[in-house]
């Protein structure tokens, strides 16, 4: 029973309690006697001090009919522990707004605590800025936390989002261009996730049905993706992009970001072709996105989509080097564009 009362005003609000509020907690469940000793209980440790202008309520054990909280030895164990973590994160991490802010925000914001602390004492704090969703993804392992899921705020109350090097602005698209394909009505877009993939491929982008070939550059192209028609004026006509990264559970989490914020289709022929390649250990650390894998799955026949989970699963991944230039090369001038 103390329990339960103790639970009520840890998130009540105000520094004043009616008798009338306590007894809601227990109404036509339980003996007047038992609820008015644990009351007594409370006001006798110092949590609950009878207010006494007003009157008791005249029963058996007359109890006051309002009661002044004392939050301080309320959350004692509370503010204990805060502490203790102050003195364990990594020092960039202020604790001091969860002092005042009850229980409830404490619970719900201390695993992303301890990922934040684990991930500033892992790499310190950034040099080079990038994305929302990649400074996300690196931190907590959830590319939409921060903009959806009230990761900045988070990291306001931990005095943190000044010096993470978030952008705001996103990066220019860096592309190749096919000038011979840009009077067809629609435009097809192959994107990349890394750097060496778009140099082996640039020089086959003429032969192909594509108007140009983008680098990703990893996360920013979930940003950054919004310039493509800006950059290359193609308003007015329907853009088709296919995507291609590593196969592991953070290229699949960038591609299912991107296709978030616009539609955008695995270039699966890539992807057929490395699962035919021996896979790659050293990625059982990756954070997984189950919602982000289902998605993508989706776009593979049955058996590829039971070769890739067996391939996560034993913490192996494909990367994009493992097609050879000759064949990365061939198999997108192979590519259907329809």
């Amino acid at each position: 029973m103390n329990k339960t009362i103790l639970s009520f005003l840890k998130s009540y609000k105000k520094k004043i309690v009616a008798l009338s509020d306590l007894e809601e907690l227990f109404y036509g469940d339980t003996e007047y006697e038992k609820f008015a000793v644990a009351v007594i209980d409370l006001v006798n440790s110092g949590i609950l001090k009878p207010v006494k202008p007003h009157e008791t309520n005249n029963k058996s054990i007359p109890l006051a009919n309002v009661f002044r909280i004392n939050k301080t030895l309320l959350n004692h164990d509370l503010l204990a522990e805060i502490e203790r973590y102050h003195f364990k994160l990594h020092p960039q991490i202020m604790l001091d707004h969860y002092y005042a802010m009850g229980e409830t925000i404490w619970r719900h914001d201390l695993p992303y605590i301890r990922k934040i602390d684990q991930y500033l004492k892992d790499t310190g704090l950034p040099v080079e800025e990038t994305t929302r969703p990649e400074r996300s993804y690196q931190m907590v392992g959830d590319e939409k936390w921060i903009d959806e899921k009230g990761g900045k705020k988070v990291l306001e109350r931990l005095g943190l989002w000044g010096c993470l090097k978030i952008s705001s602005v996103p990066d220019p698209l860096m592309l190749a261009v096919n000038p011979a394909n840009f009077k067809l009505e629609t435009c097809w877009h192959l994107i990349v996730e890394n750097k060496t993939a778009f140099f082996v491929l640039r020089d086959t982008l003429p032969k192909t049905r594509f108007v140009s070939l983008v680098y990703g550059a990893g996360w920013k192209i979930v940003s950054n993706a919004l310039m493509l028609e800006k950059q290359l004026h193609l308003t007015g006509r329907e853009q088709r992009l296919l995507y291609f990264g590593d196969l592991d559970y953070e290229g699949i989490s960038i591609w299912y970001a991107l296709n978030e914020k616009r539609k955008v289709k695995p270039a699966i022929e890539f992807y057929q072709a490395l699962l035919e390649k021996p896979l790659t250990k050293g990625k059982e650390n990756q954070q997984k996105n189950k919602e982000a894998l289902d998605c993508f799955l989706k776009f593979f026949p049955d058996e590829d989509q039971r070769r890739i989970i067996e391939v996560l699963n034993c913490g192996g991944y494909y990367p994009q080097e493992g097609l050879g230039k000759s064949e990365i090369q061939n198999i997108w001038r192979r590519v259907s564009c329809t």
